[in-house]
Parts: C-alpha cells; structure tokens; sequence
C-alpha cells in the first residue's frame, strides 16, 4: 500500500514502542515522517533504518513538554518536506503513584506536563499547518486510562482522560477545515517501556495478560496499523471518536 505517498506525518516519541512502529509502519507506506524524541542515538538510528529502506525521515531531539520544541517539530515538517498532513502525539508517562493524599504536588503536574500538555503543545502548533496543508488528521494517544479508572494513579488518570476531552474539542473546532482528531485508547502493550515496568517479570506480565480479555497483550505493529488507518483518507468520516485497541479491558 502506499496511502501516504506526498503525505508529511509527525510522530511523537517515534523511538520506541507504539512510535517507532507507527513512524516505521508510515514510512513504508510513502510518508515522509519527522519523529521527535530525547534521545538523538535512538532517533538516528530509527530514521537510518527507514533510509535504508527507501523511505524519507528526519529526527528532531523534542522534549514535547517544552513548547519551544513542539513547535520546532511542525516547523521541520514544514521547511524539509514542505507541509503537514498529520501527527501522532504519542509521548506518555507516570511519575505520581499511591493514594491522592499521598501524591506531591510536583509529581501531580509531571504527569499532566507528559501526558496533558504536551498534546495542547502539540495541536497548537500542528492545527495551523494542518489548515495550511488543506486539511489532515490527527491521533492521541489517549489509553485505556483515559476511559477507564484505577487506583494510585489518579495523575496519570486524569491525564488522560483530559487528552480525550481536549481531542473532542479539537476536532470540533476544525471539522468543517477538514481536520480529523481521534484519540486512541490502547491497553496492554509489550513496548520497551511495558518490559521495564509492569512487564519486567514473569509474574508482572502474566497479571496484566490475564485482566486482558483476548489474554495476551498487543504489539506495537497491530496499534501502528490501527494509527496508520486513522490518518489515513480510509476514515475520512472518523473524527472526535476515542478509539479502542485494547483486547476488550475497557468493555468489562
């Protein structure tokens, strides 16, 4: 398939995880993508490999919580490819965990400046070039948490769910320019990150496989697929949704 041929995608955190696999995923479809990221060894290595396979990619170093570099990452799409025709915002993390009580003041904002802001960062300054371009798509990578609750990661909760009202807004602001804005709710993962964490024994993995209906978790292609189709002009009449991709923990 080539359904981004001419087209210009941004992915955050295109590093790792569901981002490298959805910059990768685009790239082989004939995108030309611009991943922001911290760590530049990564970035160049990941854009290596897309050139090495035909494709066209630049690494920008991002910190998506710093405005500045949100608006450096449109500003490279648009001087090295000429345009913007989409965006993954796609960086996420915990910081605060325990009981709201106990969560400090400066864990709570961490986790809204990763998870919450950096997606305002990111449409402030993606929007604009997307109307310049005649229109596009956007996905925000909401999670499950974003649609669901839990305990002792109220921070991270909050977040999200923010990521999904703020997408509703966004679309609705700019459904008659053409621009389409979609958050996706995934759960269950096997990224680096999920293999550090919850994943990082036998016992770990194995709860979170077993709260998943489908009783395994994703991998990064099947939600690269997912975005790919969302940005694509496949869903032109998709917009404002919160998009599920997560082996059915949201429905129970």
């Amino acid at each position: 398939m080539a359904r981004f041929t001419d087209k210009v995608v941004l992915v955050t955190g295109g590093n790792s995880g569901m981002g490298r696999a959805t910059a990768e995923r685009l790239a082989a479809e004939g995108a030309a993508v611009v991943i922001g990221a911290r760590r530049k060894d990564i970035g160049d290595e990941v854009v290596a490999g897309i050139r090495a396979g035909g494709g066209r990619a630049v690494f920008v170093p991002a910190d998506v919580t710093v405005e500045e570099d949100c608006a450096r990452l449109v500003e490279t799409a648009v001087t090295e490819f000429g345009r913007l025709d989409g965006a993954f915002n796609n960086v996420g993390g915990m910081n605060a965990f325990g009981p709201v009580p106990d969560i400090a003041a400066t864990d709570w904002h961490a986790d809204l400046e990763a998870n919450l802001t950096s997606v305002f960062y990111g449409l402030k300054y993606q929007i604009p070039a997307l109307q310049a371009a005649g229109g596009g798509a956007v996905v925000n990578n909401a999670s499950n948490l974003g649609v669901t609750g839990t305990p002792t990661v109220a921070a991270y909760v909050a977040a999200k769910h923010g990521v999904v009202g703020l997408t509703r807004a966004a679309a609705l602001e700019n459904a008659t320019a053409g621009i389409r804005v979609n958050a996706l709710v995934t759960g269950g993962v096997d990224t680096p990150l999920f293999a550090q964490t919850m994943g990082a024994t036998p016992e770990g993995r194995a709860q979170v496989e077993g709260m998943l209906p489908v009783g395994r978790l994703a991998q990064p292609d099947e939600i690269a697929a997912f975005v790919a189709f969302l940005l694509s002009d496949e869903s032109r009449f998709i917009t404002a949704g919160a998009l599920a991709i997560d082996g059915g923990i949201t429905a129970q």
